[in-house]
């Protein structure tokens, strides 16, 4: 009997940016988020190996994420999290699609921890 791969550690999804802050939490709440839930979030991402993004879900259900900026800034985006890919180049794919009109967007990244039996 084969024995059923190993799902990837890694998810990737499309993200277009609303806009640029100086920190996590300012851009958590220029999205909406409620500032106290903003700082909890981020104080929960601190530490962790790879989080480089914070994904949150909006009274509604509608999903956003902070990603870093090359530039050292955080980009407060819309989450296209039905759009999750393997691969970077996939999610890359995907957001290049979802561009219109000049906007800008980023991949981003969510690290999947696996399910203990």
């Amino acid at each position: 009997m084969n024995p059923t791969p190993a799902p990837p550690l890694f998810s990737y999804f499309p993200a277009i940016v609303c806009t640029v802050c100086d920190s996590p939490i300012d851009a958590l709440v220029a999205l909406c988020v409620p500032r106290d839930e903003a700082m909890d979030l981020v104080a929960a991402s601190w530490g962790k190996d790879g989080a480089a993004c914070i994904v949150a879900t909006l009274e509604g259900g509608r999903p956003v994420a902070v990603l870093p900026t090359p530039e050292g800034r955080w980009a407060a985006c819309n989450a296209f999290l039905d759009s999750l890919a393997a691969t970077p180049e996939e999610a890359s794919r995907r957001l290049k699609k979802l561009l219109k009109r000049g906007r800008v967007g980023y991949v981003g990244c969510l690290q999947r921890k696996p399910i203990a039996p």
